[in-house]
Parts: C-alpha cells; sequence; structure tokens
C-alpha cells in the first residue's frame, strides 16, 4: 500500500527532529539487551531474595537461567472501577506462566487515582503529575533486575501512560499491555447529559443525579463513553502494544480472562530466551507513534493525549509536537462517534467492527505505517483480526468485519463523518494552545466575544448562579496550568456553558488548564501555553478585552492594540491555597519543575 504523503512527510520530520535522542536511547537499550538474562548478573544472595517467597515449583525454576520470569506491574485498586477487575489477573498470569515453563511474579503497585471521583475536586491537583508519580513507582518494582519481560495492568487516565513512560525506561525488556475493558452499557449518555444540565440550570435535585450517574457508571470496567481511558486503550491497540482485539472486551468475561492468559503467554514468547526477541523500545519508534496519533485523530480521541503522546514519545527518545498532531489532523478523517461525539458508548463502537475494522480502513487509506514491530509480531495488518473462544475456553483469532455494522458510531473512510480530525492547533499573541471541534458544530467554531476573566472554575460557577452571563462571552479560566497547581481538568465547567449555549449564547473556553477527555460541544482553547503563572499572555487579558477564538484558520487572539497589550502588567493569583491539602505540599517540586504543557507538562 502506498502510504499518505503527509503521513510520510510528518514521520520522516520526527525522525530527523529525534536523530540524536533516539539514537542515544537506542544506543542504551543495546547496551542493556547485551546483558543477557537479568538474573545472571544477579549475585547468589539477591536470587534468593528474589524468590524466597515463591512455592516449590517455581522457585526451582527460578533457580535455573533459562527460564523466563515475568514482571507484573499492577495498578489494581477495588475503588476505581476500571482496574478492580485486575485483583484476579496477577493469579491467571501466573497459572499462564507456568503453562510455558515461566514464573509471573508481582513486581509491584502504583497508585490509580480516578478522575471521576476527584472532579471538580482538590485531589484532581494530583491527577496529571500522578503520571510521573506511577512511571517512578513502576521502575521501582522493575529495578530489582530480575525479569525477562513485563506485563502492565492499567487502563485510566495517567495510569497507561505512566506505565508506558516506565516501560520504555526498561526499553529492553519486552511489555505486553493488558487491559480490563469497558464496563456493560448503563444509563443512555445522551440521558446522562441531560440530567446533569438540568441539575446545572437548578431544574434537577441532586438525588436526581446522584440516580442518573450511578445507572451510567454502574459496575466493574471502564466508563463507557469516550474518554481518556478508553482513548488509552485505542492507543495502546493501534500502537502494537495489546493483543489485537482485546481492548474492548468486557470485565469477567470468560473471553477477557482467556486474553489475560494468552497476553501473559506472549509476553514470555517474546523475550531474549527465545527466537522472538521484541524489546518495547524497539516497537515504540517514529512510526508507532504516528500510528498513534492517527488513530487519536480517526476516534476524536481526549485532548489529554497532546499531553502524554508527547510525554510517551519523549520516554523513546522521541520529539513529538503539537505540530505533528494538527498536520496530521488535517488529513485524516473522523470515522467514529461514540460519546461526546455522538451518542453510542465504546461498547457500540466495539460491536460494530471496533479496532480491526478501524485499522484495516486506515492501513487500507494509507494513513497508518503497516511496517512496524509489535507485541504480535511483526506487520500492523495482524490487527485486523478479532478473538474469539469455543466452548472449550481455547482462543483464536479471526478475520474482522470488512464492513461496519453500524456507521452511525464506526464509518468507512469513503463515509468519514468529517474530513480532518478535529484536533488543532491555535497560536496567536495568546500563545499557543490546542482545540477539539469533533463534537462542536460548524457554526461555532469561531467565537469572537468579550473575555470574562476568572482565576477559578468555582469563580465561573458563581457568577452563572448569580446570573451575571446573559451576553456573549469567552471564558478566561487562567492560573491553572501545570505550574500554578497542576493543570487540574475543569470538567465541572462543561454542564454550565452547555447550558449558555444551548440558551443561544456564543460562548467559548481559553484556559492553561486541561479539559477532560470528556470535552464537548463548547468550543475550548486549553493547554495554552506559557501559562499564566510563568509570564504567559493569558495573564495579560482583561474583562471586556475582544477575544478571537478561530479554529478554522487556527489563531486565538485578543484583539487589544499590540503595544497596549505588551505594555500591560501581568495578573498576578494568590496560589498560597493550591500548596497543603490532599497531598499537595508532597507535589511541590512536580509544580516548580513541570515543563510547558506542549513538552507534556511533566518533570522528566
Amino acid at each position: 500500500m502506498t502510504i499518505h504523503p503527509k503521513v510520510l512527510e510528518v514521520t520522516d520530520r520526527i525522525r530527523d527532529r529525534s536523530e540524536k535522542t533516539r539514537g542515544l536511547y537506542l544506543d542504551r537499550l543495546a547496551a542493556a539487551s547485551e546483558a543477557g538474562p537479568r538474573r545472571a548478573s544477579l549475585a547468589c544472595g539477591n536470587q534468593a531474595h528474589g524468590f524466597a517467597a515463591c512455592g516449590p515449583g517455581d522457585k526451582a525454576v527460578l533457580k535455573g537461567d533459562i527460564s523466563p520470569n515475568l514482571g507484573i506491574i499492577t495498578a489494581y485498586n477495588d475503588m476505581l472501577s476500571a482496574h478492580q477487575p485486575y485483583e484476579t489477573y496477577p493469579e491467571l498470569i501466573r497459572q499462564a506462566a507456568r503453562e510455558v515453563g515461566g514464573v509471573a511474579q508481582v513486581a509491584g503497585g502504583v497508585p490509580a487515582m480516578c478522575d471521576g471521583v476527584t472532579q471538580g475536586q482538590t485531589g484532581m491537583e494530583l491527577s496529571l503529575f500522578s503520571r510521573d508519580a506511577i512511571a517512578m513507582s513502576a521502575a521501582i518494582g522493575l529495578s530489582h533486575n530480575t525479569y525477562d519481560a513485563a506485563v502492565f495492568l492499567g487502563i485510566c487516565d495517567k495510569i497507561v501512560p505512566g506505565l508506558l513512560i516506565a516501560a520504555l525506561s526498561f526499553g529492553h525488556l519486552p511489555a505486553v499491555f493488558i487491559p480490563a475493558g469497558p464496563m456493560t452499557s448503563g444509563l443512555p449518555n445522551s440521558e446522562k447529559a441531560r440530567i446533569r444540565q438540568l441539575y446545572a440550570e437548578g431544574k434537577a435535585t441532586r438525588a436526581d443525579l446522584l440516580e442518573a450517574e450511578s445507572a451510567s457508571y454502574h459496575g466493574p470496567g471502564t466508563c463507557t463513553f469516550y474518554g481518556t481511558a478508553n482513548t488509552n486503550q485505542m492507543l495502546m491497540e493501534i500502537m502494537g502494544l495489546h493483543l489485537p482485539g482485546s481492548s474492548f472486551v468486557n470485565p469477567n468475561t470468560p473471553l477477557r480472562d482467556a486474553l489475560t492468559k494468552a497476553a501473559a503467554k506472549r509476553a514470555l514468547a517474546i523475550t531474549a530466551l527465545g527466537n522472538e526477541f521484541t524489546p518495547i523500545g524497539e516497537i515504540i519508534d517514529e512510526k508507532a507513534v504516528v500510528n498513534g496519533v492517527v488513530g487519536l485523530n480517526a476516534t476524536g480521541g481526549s485532548t489529554n493525549h497532546t499531553l502524554h503522546l508527547v510525554a510517551m514519545a519523549k520516554a523513546a527518545g522521541i520529539q513529538l509536537t503539537w505540530d505533528d498532531f494538527s498536520d496530521l489532523s488535517d488529513v485524516v478523517p473522523l470515522l467514529t462517534r461514540v460519546y461526546p461525539n455522538g451518542l453510542a458508548d465504546v461498547n457500540h463502537f466495539h460491536a460494530a467492527g471496533g479496532m480491526s475494522f478501524l485499522i484495516r480502513e486506515l492501513l487500507q487509506a494509507g494513513l497508518l505505517h503497516e511496517d512496524v514491530k509489535t507485541v504480535w509480531g511483526a506487520g500492523l495488518s495482524g490487527y485486523t483480526v478479532e478473538p474469539k473462544i469455543d466452548e472449550a475456553g481455547v482462543i483464536a483469532w479471526r478475520e474482522g468485519a470488512t464492513t461496519s455494522l453500524d456507521e452511525k458510531v464506526l464509518a468507512p473512510v469513503s463515509k468519514a463523518f468529517q474530513a480532518s480530525g478535529g484536533l488543532k492547533v491555535l497560536e496567536g499573541n495568546l500563545g499557543r494552545s490546542v482545540i477539539k471541534v469533533s463534537a462542536v458544530k460548524v457554526d461555532r467554531h469561531v467565537i469572537e466575544a468579550p473575555a470574562r476573566v476568572f482565576d477559578t472554575q468555582d469563580a465561573l460557577l458563581a457568577a452563572f448562579k448569580a446570573g451575571e452571563l446573559t451576553e456573549d462571552f469567552i471564558a478566561v479560566i487562567r492560573f491553572q496550568g501545570p505550574r500554578a497547581n497542576g493543570m487540574p481538568e475543569l470538567h465541572k465547567l462543561t454542564p454550565t456553558l452547555a447550558v449558555l449555549q444551548d440558551r443561544g449564547l456564543r460562548v467559548a473556553l481559553v484556559t492553561d488548564g486541561r479539559m477532560s477527555g470528556a470535552s464537548g460541544k463548547v468550543p475550548a482553547a486549553i493547554h495554552v501555553t506559557p501559562e499564566a503563572a510563568a509570564g504567559g499572555a493569558i495573564g495579560k487579558v482583561r474583562d471586556g478585552d475582544m477575544v478571537r477564538l478561530d479554529a478554522v484558520t487556527g489563531t486565538l487572539e485578543v484583539l487589544v492594540d499590540s503595544a497596549t497589550f505588551a505594555a500591560r502588567e501581568l495578573a498576578v493569583a494568590d496560589m498560597t491555597g493550591n500548596e497543603f491539602g490532599l497531598g499537595r505540599e508532597l507535589f511541590a517540586m512536580f509544580r516548580a519543575n513541570a515543563a510547558p504543557a506542549e513538552l507534556g507538562a511533566g518533570v522528566f
């Protein structure tokens, strides 16, 4: 197949830009690989500690150097619905390892916070930085240097990016990511959104809202809307780190358990002890990163990945920029309509053909690199299959759907929902930002209105409740960047702004903070960089300034005389209230050293 010239152009420039850093990374990977099986380098005392608690059978295996040892990094907790199913995975993985002559050990656990619980709360100020804390925690687990491969159990927002950063820091090891799947469908997303807006307007009680939310988020598994968690799963599959077709199989089903065991066996099959050695540092290259960005655009995925993919790529020595996202968005069509970009959920997407259909369509259109390494083998065409299980519990893969079973949810390239992916970079005298317009109506792609400036999202909500927001405006929410308060998601604003838009007002959001992967129909220029706390121009905007957000031309401007605007003093906010409580004092070094949003907003 012929690769699309723009995809090739972006890939080539990423490779050129990353030549030095990628080369250094691969040199380190090669040096680590040459050391051979990990346990061979350990002293007898080291090894004895490593298998002291194992049963006799596993201990006998680990005393030798030719049987593989599989490390398990788990983000299990039973508060986070998506991660609760992981409680039983370690034993399944141990069984699978024994069946092929290996051993599996839980190497370490990592924290896993639920953004749904912390949304709009103080704890959300730890959310973004938890990605880097997770990476460090996983690295500690693997630092014992006794593993020949690793499997990573994680699904949600910062957890998968953190795990992948850690996996790439141990890039000489094979690594397979194992999902747990989405919860079954609950209350329809359209009804959930309706109740949320009624509550924002004071037309529904808190009891009504809690009942609706409980009917939506009702059991084990990932939340079924297409936010960051499910975008993570799409990325792990399209970048070749899941087994084919495994991302969206529901928890606690025979197929889910069979896929978990198969993933463990596959991880053991690709160690340096066999003939299919496939370290993760070779899988995640420039082509795999571009495939991830293409998948993000084709599915209308989470804006959070304009941060996370940059950070993940950097961990492999690859320099990815927002311009790469935007340029690929121009040529990658939108092929899915999953809430908030539609009414369906990820279970509907999976039933309509899911990842195998999506990957086949993008490959045939020349929008994905086929010639990549994956945990499944060479070539991304291996991911156009889907798993099935027979009555005996035997799993097999067969060709996936060649036509969409529901074109209202999953469209072929020939009937794409729109010609572009909807992610754009905005640039102007307010700095640089990103916007996702896949769920924004075309007549809202350009908003020009007076600014209403707030330093917190709660201040805007208070103005709404006081009846002050009755005219067109662009909400400027500043001091929400990584150095100010950890860059929390501002998803609590979505229902209120949606109410105002539905009343006929022309509204938009401009912020140096984040929106959730569930950002939807209100135009939002997010991740504005430089942020206000780092001297960014967003700190110079005043109430009443005319601001123009233009997602067509890719501009974000305050329409004030340039000399006047440049001469303004930057606003100063009292951020001492962000420094303590719910663990925030422990993250002071993260806030002080965080990179700008465009560089991933992390500390690595």
